[in-house]
């Protein structure tokens, strides 16, 4: 594996990354910038591998000035470079195993069948099984792990992020036209560069001692 960092450097960023209060509007992400985070966003773990999420990024202009009115009018949404939200499956269904096991062969190669057993486990558990009854939770917290790792690999391109949980998801589902589908909105994240007044990029960060927050066994 290349491009490995050292001990110190992925401190420095962890310190230099804050959640940004005002973005500089003349500032963009480069396409090839923006090309390696929605990668970023494809590689992100989820469980099982399932994935029932979708990423929206929104650039248009119009289109974000819609989404700020249902945002408290919070200025990240519109002044950011771009601005992604986060979507969640409704539900699981079976198909929606299928669909993955039958891209786990077409990648991996191999036959559907040795995978049998693993679809039986997963529709147990999340299409029938009792974690079905808090599917829409689970799947909505699965989108959480996304949005860390965007923000972790923004930070180390040297792109700035301010994740969004102020929203109202209904207005967003309708904006985004997606209120009758099989998805609803989680959260959102603004990325683009810090405005050089933005005073909180020069805030010392306030977290807790590692004797408080870790527990070594």
């Amino acid at each position: 594996m290349s491009g490995v960092i050292n001990e110190s450097t992925l401190i420095e960023i962890q310190n230099w990354r804050y959640a940004v209060k005002k973005f500089d509007l003349a500032k963009k992400i480069s396409d090839k910038k923006w090309e390696a985070l929605e990668q970023s966003l494809i590689l992100s773990p989820s469980s099982y591998g399932i994935q029932l999420w979708k990423f929206v990024v929104v650039t248009n202009h119009e289109l974000k000035t819609k989404l700020k009115a249902a945002s408290w009018n919070q200025s990240q949404v519109l002044d950011c470079s771009h601005y992604v939200v986060f979507l969640a499956k409704k539900n699981a269904v079976e198909s929606d195993v299928t669909d993955f096991i039958e891209s786990t062969v077409k990648i991996r190669g191999g036959e559907a069948q040795a995978l049998e057993g693993y679809k039986k486990m997963m529709v147990a558990d999340f299409v029938n099984g009792p974690r079905n009854k808090v599917v829409a939770e689970w799947l909505a917290k699965q989108t959480y792990i996304a949005l860390g790792n965007f923000m972790t690999s923004a930070a180390f391109l040297g792109v700035d992020t301010c994740p969004m949980e102020g929203l109202d998801a209904r207005a967003y589902d309708k904006i985004l036209e997606i209120e009758n589908s099989d998805y609803q909105t989680i959260m959102a994240c603004s990325a683009g560069y810090r405005a050089s007044d933005d005073k909180y990029q020069f805030a010392k960060k306030v977290r807790y001692s590692s004797d408080r927050l870790i527990i070594r066994k």
